[in-house]
């Protein structure tokens, strides 16, 4: 009984604790969120504005940058493929930064971002990179789950909307960009996704990450 016992409570546990994997699926996915906390990632500025809910990440409050430090591939990806479910509220901004890397405060200066905005005030919608190639309408509205899926492979990055290419940008060599978007270009780093100001409200879940490897 004792043994039976201890064994019950050893699958119960197994099937209610989640945990950060740095092991792949069947189809080469990878977790980056365990579905209860934080661990793997670092809130920059305000550390308040980023939580855990019902499973969710959830970003709202004064400008924050939650940035991907844990273990799978030392946060530092080059070619890969990123897929993660966003909701976002009414006149929110948001988006997802790629090649990017850790700082303390600011806008991240290095790597591109995955616009995430239906509604808020600025014109570069939902689908965007960001000031690269820039979108006008959503292709998704508030308050809907949607997916977001990346695609970094050599100097190519698509992104795609539940289903819908938004996106689909070849950097060329020698690239020259404005001082205030210098480190526009692709290179490797970490993911980021990013709390925009007080009036924003963005959720995050199922974030997963399939490195290509030659």
């Amino acid at each position: 009984m004792v043994r039976s016992a201890v064994l019950g409570a050893t699958l119960l546990a197994l099937t209610t604790t989640p945990a950060i994997s740095a092991a792949a699926d069947d189809e080469g996915w990878i977790s980056l969120f365990d579905g209860a906390t934080l661990e793997g990632w670092r809130v920059s500025e305000h550390p308040d504005s980023a939580s855990v809910q019902d499973s969710v990440i959830v970003l709202a409050g004064p400008r924050a940058h939650v940035f991907y430090v844990g273990d799978v591939q030392n946060h530092d990806f080059k070619d890969f493929e990123l897929k993660l479910e966003v909701l976002a509220k009414p006149g929110a901004n948001s988006g997802v930064y790629f090649h990017t890397e850790y700082q303390d405060e600011g806008w991240p200066s290095r790597g591109y971002e995955a616009q995430v905005n239906n509604t808020q005030s600025d014109w570069r919608r939902t689908g965007s990179l960001y000031g690269i190639e820039d979108v006008k309408e959503s292709p998704v509205k508030d308050d809907e789950w949607w997916e977001y899926h990346l695609l970094v492979e050599g100097k190519r990055i698509v992104l795609t909307v539940n289903g819908q290419t938004t996106v689909d940008y070849t950097e060329g060599e020698d690239v020259k960009r404005p001082e205030d978007m210098k480190g526009r270009l692709l290179s490797s780093g970490t993911i980021a996704l990013q709390c925009h100001d007080p009036g924003s409200e963005v959720h995050y879940r199922n974030i997963r990450i399939k490195p290509i490897v030659e």
